[in-house]
Parts: structure tokens; C-alpha cells; sequence
């Protein structure tokens, strides 16, 4: 009989000594929201005796009257960075010291890699294809660096069009698995440039001008698609840390028609 397959979780994240280390990438309509449910799931983590979350959160775009309403934001915050107003907003609810980034995740002009690059989760939201191909290019060069408290281990992509999108975890090299008589375990689960590349490129074309009101903006984008994927998303990554294990690496979603799609191992 064939065995289900399974990942199991880093053993540094279930029992670490420090909070885990996250570097989230995009501050709109999805990442926004992602960071929400991040400032639930550490307070949860916490009250578990988990020592929690540490978030670093990089965009350097600034709010418009076009991001009010679907995105996090208040008509007071127009014209501030959208990391710098979110990532204060989460300090004083949560008590936390999280850090925002008002830079792109890039390399700089000499090719070098971005400083606090190195994170244990990196979790993307991302509206175009050359960020992620870029992160990706990133995360490469991070793999090896395994050595320290803050080694690279996962990231998760989000990506969405108007009424659909997608949540996909990758591993960041080789997670060590044990042993299982009962489980196939799944060591390495690739990059979403390396298994949807092809396809991530057909998408490139697409428009990604910035809306000018949120009348626009909604032609673009549903009201509820970023949220639905934020929850979902975060959902997962809740399942890592309190399962240890999972079954599923992602998920498709279809809002129009109500319909989800799990990604199997």
C-alpha cells in the first residue's frame, strides 16, 4: 500500500529559542492582510508557550486614495510607506518590536544582497512576476547559509489575479525528515519559479499600472480575494507550527465560483 505523503515541519520552528524570524515582502492588498493574521497567529503562539513571531516587513511604496478601503489603510496614513504605517499599527496592538523596510527586496547596483535578508520564513505578496523570479534568485544564494539562528527554511508566494489566486510553500534547500513507517517524507518542496516558471511568465503581460481610485482598483482585484488568501495562506503556516506536519503545500482558489483546489505533496 502506497504512503501518504507528508512534510514535516523544521524541528527549529516547533521548539526555537528566539522568535521566529519571518521576512514579509509587500505591503498591499494581500500582504497587508497577511500581517494581520501573522499578529494573531504569534499572540496565539505566544499564549502556547511558542516564544512567537518576529516580523520584518519590506516595501517601498506609499499609500494613495486608491489603496484605502480594500487595502489596510486610513485616510490619515495617505503619502506615508505602507510597511512604515502598517508595521506601527502592529506594534502598538501587539506589544511587539517588529521592523518595517521602506526598500524594495532586491540587490543593490554592486549585485550585493539585501542587509536582514536572512530570515527564517519568507513569505511573499508580490503583484509581479520579476519579484518573485528575483526573490527566488535570493533565496538561492541563501540556502547554504545554514549555520546561523536565523537559516533560511520556507517560503510562501501568494499570487492572485481579479477573483482567483494561489498560496504555494516551498522549502528553502533540504528539510531533514524523520524517519516514518507510516509516511513518505518530503524533504525539498520546489520554488514557484522552478515548478510554475513557464507559466508564471505567460502572466508577465499584465497590466501593473497603479490605480488611481478605488473605484479602478476594484475592476482589478475582487473586494474579498486578498483576504480570503490571507487566511487560507496564514492557515498553512499555522498547520506547520502546530502539527508539525503537512499534507498539503498550497492550495488554488477560485472566488467567483467558490471553489479550492489543495496542492498535494
Amino acid at each position: 500500500m502506497r504512503k501518504e505523503k507528508v512534510h514535516f515541519t523544521d524541528t527549529y520552528l516547533i521548539n526555537p529559542a528566539n522568535p521566529v524570524e519571518v521576512n514579509l515582502i509587500g505591503a498591499g492588498g494581500t500582504g497587508s492582510k497577511v500581517l494581520t493574521a501573522l499578529m494573531e497567529m504569534n499572540h496565539a503562539l505566544i499564549g502556547l508557550g511558542h516564544p512567537g513571531l518576529t516580523v520584518r516587513l519590506w516595501d517601498d511604496d506609499s499609500i494613495t486614495e486608491a489603496n484605502l478601503g480594500r487595502q489596510r489603510f486610513a485616510e490619515c496614513e495617505t503619502g506615508l510607506h505602507k510597511s512604515v504605517a502598517l508595521i506601527n499599527r502592529a506594534n502598538r496592538w501587539s506589544g511587539t518590536n517588529w521592523r518595517a523596510e521602506t526598500t524594495k527586496f532586491e540587490k543593490d547596483t554592486l549585485e550585493r544582497l539585501p542587509e536582514h535578508a536572512l530570515s527564517n520564513i519568507y513569505i511573499s505578496c508580490v503583484d509581479n512576476v520579476s519579484a518573485r523570479f528575483t526573490i527566488a534568485e535570493i533565496l538561492s544564494e541563501l540556502r547554504h547559509e545554514r549555520m546561523f539562528r536565523t537559516a533560511p527554511k520556507y517560503w510562501m508566494d501568494f499570487g492572485n489575479s481579479r477573483d482567483s489566486g494561489q498560496v504555494l510553500l516551498s522549502t528553502i534547500g533540504d528539510i531533514g525528515q524523520p524517519p516514518s513507517e507510516k509516511y513518505e517524507a518530503v524533504a525539498n518542496l520546489p520554488f514557484v519559479t522552478e515548478e510554475f516558471g513557464d507559466l508564471l511568465k505567460q502572466s508577465e503581460q499584465q497590466d501593473d499600472t497603479p490605480s488611481c481610485s478605488l473605484a479602478e482598483a476594484l475592476t482589478r482585484q475582487d473586494l474579498f480575494i486578498n483576504a480570503t488568501l490571507s487566511q487560507m495562506g496564514v492557515s498553512l503556516l499555522w498547520q506547520l507550527f502546530r502539527e508539525g506536519m503537512i499534507s498539503q503545500r498550497g492550495f488554488f482558489t477560485d472566488l467567483k465560483h467558490f471553489r479550492t483546489q489543495p496542492v498535494l505533496l
